[in-house]
C-alpha cells in the first residue's frame, strides 16, 4: 500500500480555500495536514474539503491565529489535542489511521505548529522567542515521557526552525536570526533525536543538498533570490523510516496566485 501524506502551512484555509482545493486535485495526498489555519471551528470549510473527497476531517482552531487541521481520505480515530506552555493555543491535533485504512491502520499522525519566536532572538528582550523555546522544551519532556515513536508514528508541521547547515540559504549570516540560531536548532534537534524521530527529508536527501520548504513574503522576487528555509517537516518512527520512498517539496505552489510562503511537503511511504 502507497500512504501519502502532505503538511502545508497554508496561513488561512478560508483565504486559500481554492489553492487547497487545487493542490487535493492535481495531487491526491491521503492525508493531508495544515496549520496556521487562521478559523474558528464553526467557520471550518469542512463541507468543501469533503465534496473534494476529503470524507474524514479532525480540526482545531480559534480566530485569526494559529489553528491545524487533518483531512484524510483514509478513516481516522482517536483525535487528540494537546496545550502547551499552559496557553489554550490551536498548535497541535493527533489522529490516528483508523480500521479500513488498510496496512495504514494503526499508524499515529502528529500535526504540530510551532511558534515563530518573533523577530529578536532573546528571551529576556522577547516574549514571542522565550514562549518558542518553553515550547519546544515542552515537546521535548512530551516526547521522552510518552515516547510517541514506541508505535508507528508520523509527525509533521511547520515546526519554525530550520534545524542543519543547509537548510537555509546563508548559514553564516543566518545565525542570529529567528528559526536558525543555535538554540533553537539544538533544541529541536535534540527533542527530535530524545524521541528517536527520523528526519525523514535529511534521511533520504542528506547534507550538503539544500532544502527549502519557506520564501519569504518580504522578497521581491522569491524565485530570482531563492532565499528559503526548510521550516516544515516530516517525522518518522524508526520503524516507518524504512517505509519512506520519498520527500518531495511542491515549490511552485509558493507561485500560485495568492500564496502562502510555505509550499506542501509530502511523504510517500510503501507499506
Amino acid at each position: 500500500m502507497r500512504l501519502k501524506i502532505t503538511t502545508w502551512n497554508i496561513n488561512s484555509v478560508r483565504l486559500r480555500l481554492p489553492l487547497v482545493l487545487r493542490f487535493l486535485d492535481e495531487h491526491a495526498p491521503d492525508v493531508l495536514c495544515l496549520q496556521e489555519t487562521k478559523c474558528p471551528d464553526d467557520k471550518f470549510p469542512s463541507s468543501d474539503l469533503r465534496k473534494a473527497g476529503y470524507e474524514h476531517i479532525h480540526f482545531v482552531g480559534q480566530k485569526g491565529y494559529h489553528g491545524v487541521a487533518v483531512l484524510s481520505r483514509l478513516p481516522l480515530d482517536t483525535p487528540r489535542v494537546m496545550s502547551f506552555c499552559g496557553k489554550a493555543d490551536a498548535r497541535h491535533m493527533s489522529v490516528r489511521l483508523a480500521a479500513g485504512a488498510g496496512a495504514a491502520a494503526g499508524i499515529t499522525i502528529h500535526n504540530f505548529y510551532v511558534p515563530a519566536g518573533g523577530d529578536v532572538p532573546d528571551p529576556a528582550l522577547n516574549e514571542k522567542f522565550a514562549h518558542k523555546l518553553q515550547f519546544l522544551a515542552e515537546m521535548r519532556a512530551w516526547g521522552g515521557a510518552e515516547r510517541p515513536t514506541a508505535a508507528p508514528a508520523i509527525l509533521v508541521g511547520d515546526l519554525n526552525v530550520a534545524p542543519l547547515q543547509h537548510d537555509v540559504w546563508s548559514h553564516k549570516q543566518l545565525l542570529g536570526v529567528v528559526s536558525h540560531t543555535p538554540v533553537e536548532t539544538e533544541a529541536l534537534e535534540t527533542l527530535r533525536g530524545e524521541a528517536g524521530w527520523a528526519d525523514a527529508a535529511r534521511v533520504l536527501v542528506p547534507e550538503p543538498e539544500k532544502i527549502y520548504t519557506w520564501w519569504s513574503y518580504r522578497a521581491p522576487d522569491w524565485v530570482k533570490a531563492n532565499k528559503g528555509r526548510r521550516l516544515d517537516h516530516v517525522w518518522l518512527s524508526p520503524d516507518l523510516m524504512g517505509t519512506c520512498r520519498a520527500v518531495d517539496v511542491l515549490r511552485d505552489a509558493r507561485g500560485w496566485d495568492r500564496p502562502s510562503d510555505h509550499a506542501p511537503v509530502t511523504a510517500t511511504l510503501e507499506l
